[in-house]
């Protein structure tokens, strides 16, 4: 049977009258068997092919006597020419700096790259089979918006010319996806990309993919019950297993998972008693017998120090799959108070090998308790030379009644670094962030 093949020449040897090559293509490598006698004038032309050319090829498949599938070559035509040389063959492109500036050599010279990409296609593939198969709508909402919020998140601004104003790159979907809550969607998600002005290290990266998702009439507890049931089916789907192995550790993302409030975390791994503090002095002055350093100084609550706490003794602890909820209100300014305790709200985190991978919330519905603290967020930011603002779109939606829902959002890329054991965030994107080399 005649088949006709197409790739990059990765190698060649010659023997005379005959010579064997290997082509790659997306799917991987074969061998081509040509002869002079075959292929004519044709053979010398691929003489004189260099490594790296793109060919195609037409023949025969065979096997040789060492067993591999080969094509025993009838034609063969230079499809492109390669004008620089491949890294050398045995030693690769290993430069990491390199790897990330030119991946398409990466993935040239380095074939096994291209598994942790299209693991990565799969896993979203399977994040919006599982959203669509309990009722969520998958929806797109705006990249650029005309304010700064109040969120710690530094944005990157720009200028839109025809309507003359100064606009930001999204640092969050969440309240573009609340208002269609408010609209009458009762489930809705994005995959969106996300654009934040901060620092860069193997977790971070100024642009990343988040996956958000908003269900009305449910509460975070349903959100918790939801993203353990997600990460239990995506492991097997992925992985064959629901036990991964990530940088030397056994991870069991099917076993139940740890629940744990943020004062009994923090209680159990830095033995600190956040009911044992009566004022927000009291708090103040067990922080600095410990060493702990508060980032608010003098202006501390106790909210601010149980967090202090929590950074500095206790995910550092979270290496297997672990829930901390309640958190202090004094971070959580889209999140719903607790009934029962108004110095905390109904949000979770959720940590794996001691990285937070996600973030839901009980939302806030209340609009006139949303004012109050998007104003203390904006005064914060302002505070700091940012030009933020109020959302008072935001503010109007919640005015129309918004129901009891449940929210949660996920780093797609730290959840592909798991599922693919890669140690780097710039090891699951495609094209990092770089400094071009002639700054």
């Amino acid at each position: 049977q005649t088949v006709r093949v197409a790739g990059r020449l990765m190698s060649k040897r010659l023997m005379g009258m005959a010579a064997f090559a290997h082509i790659l293509d997306g799917k991987g490598q074969i061998q081509l068997y040509l002869s002079v006698n075959d292929l004519g004038e044709s053979y010398a032309a691929f003489k004189d092919y260099d490594i790296g050319d793109i060919v195609g090829a037409e023949g025969k498949v065979f096997k040789t006597r060492t067993g591999e599938i080969s094509v025993h070559a009838e034609k063969i035509e230079l499809l492109a020419k390669s004008l620089l040389p491949l890294p050398e063959k045995y030693h690769g492109l290993k430069d990491q700096d390199m790897r990330y500036r030119q991946r398409y050599v990466d993935l040239i010279v380095n074939p096994e790259v291209k598994n942790t990409f299209i693991t990565r296609s799969k896993i979203i593939a399977f994040i919006r089979r599982y959203l669509d198969s309990l009722g969520y709508l998958e929806v797109d909402t705006p990249v650029l918006h005309t304010l700064e919020i109040g969120a710690a998140a530094r944005p990157f601004k720009t200028h839109h010319n025809a309507l003359d104003i100064d606009m930001y790159l999204r640092i969050e979907t969440e309240l573009y996806l609340k208002r269609l809550i408010v609209g009458g969607f009762d489930k809705v998600y994005e995959v969106g990309r996300i654009f934040r002005n901060e620092g860069m290290d193997t977790s971070h990266n100024p642009e990343f993919t988040t996956i958000e998702m908003y269900q009305a009439y449910s509460d975070y507890k349903d959100m918790m019950d939801l993203i353990e049931d997600m990460h239990r089916k995506l492991a097997k789907e992925i992985c064959g297993t629901d036990t991964v192995p990530y940088q030397g550790r056994e991870i069991e993302l099917g076993k139940p998972w740890e629940r744990l409030t943020m004062k009994e975390a923090v209680k159990k791994y830095a033995g600190a008693d956040y009911d044992a503090w009566k004022t927000d002095e009291d708090a103040r002055a067990y922080a600095a017998s410990r060493g702990v350093e508060v980032p608010e100084g003098k202006t501390a609550t106790k909210g601010h120090v149980l967090l202090a706490f929590f950074d500095a003794f206790v995910e550092e602890k979270l290496v297997q799959p672990t829930i901390i909820y309640d958190y202090p209100v004094e971070n959580s300014p889209l999140a719903k108070r607790k009934a029962d305790d108004s110095a905390f709200t109904e949000r979770f985190e959720y940590f794996v090998c001691c990285k937070e991978m996600g973030n839901a919330f009980s939302e806030l519905n209340d609009p006139i308790d949303q004012r109050e603290r998007f104003m203390k967020q904006v005064a914060a930011k302002r505070a700091t030379g940012a030009n933020a603002e109020v959302d008072e779109d935001f503010i109007a939606a919640l005015e129309y009644g918004m129901p009891p829902t449940g929210g949660l959002g996920l780093g797609l890329d730290r959840l592909v670094m798991l599922l693919t054991d890669s140690p780097s965030i710039r090891d699951v994107l495609l094209f990092p962030t770089m400094k071009p080399k002639n700054k």
